[in-house]
């Protein structure tokens, strides 16, 4: 089987008055991510690492953010989107493995959800996703709450005739 590896990396900004999405959930906050989309940034950043790995272009390459139809998406969509490329290219995804970097605010009660969603647009087991959350010990600008970043470890392999 041809396997593949890819990295994604993804930070946005954090501000008062914005919503705080992350692997396709809701998380209540006083802050919220500043972005063209949703902003959320454990998805872009798996995007990112599922797009290098199949050899395609980046995420602002397919969800340009001059580009009003994908102004406030629900990112889920655009990893969506993500995913049929991958197919359309033979490939499928193994498995990922995915970090937050965040100060505030814990995420700890919100990873089983996120891993689900993910699993569910991915199409693979959830046992298949890799999900951890971290603090920079207030170090940089996690640490000091203004802004949020997120990294992205995926496996991807070709799909074989019979799994097309």
């Amino acid at each position: 089987m041809d396997f593949r590896v890819g990295f994604g990396y993804d930070v946005h900004r954090l501000a008062e008055g914005e919503s705080l999405w992350l692997g396709g959930v809701e998380i209540p906050h006083t802050k919220g991510t500043v972005a063209h989309s949703d902003g959320d940034v454990l998805i872009h950043a798996l995007s990112d690492a599922l797009l290098g790995a199949a050899g395609l272009r980046d995420i602002g390459h397919y969800f340009p953010d001059t580009d009003e139809e994908f102004k406030n998406i629900d990112s889920k969509k655009l990893l969506l989107k993500v995913v049929r490329l991958l197919s359309e290219s033979g490939f499928a995804v193994g498995n990922i493995d995915c970090t937050i970097a965040a100060q505030q605010p814990r995420l700890a009660d919100y990873m089983s959800d996120m891993k689900r969603k993910l699993a569910e647009v991915l199409n693979i087991d959830k046992n298949s996703v890799g999900l951890k959350a971290t603090t920079t010990e207030r170090l940089g600008f996690e640490g000091r709450e203004e802004g949020i970043s997120a990294y992205a470890v995926v496996l991807i392999y070709k799909k074989e005739a019979k799994d097309i």
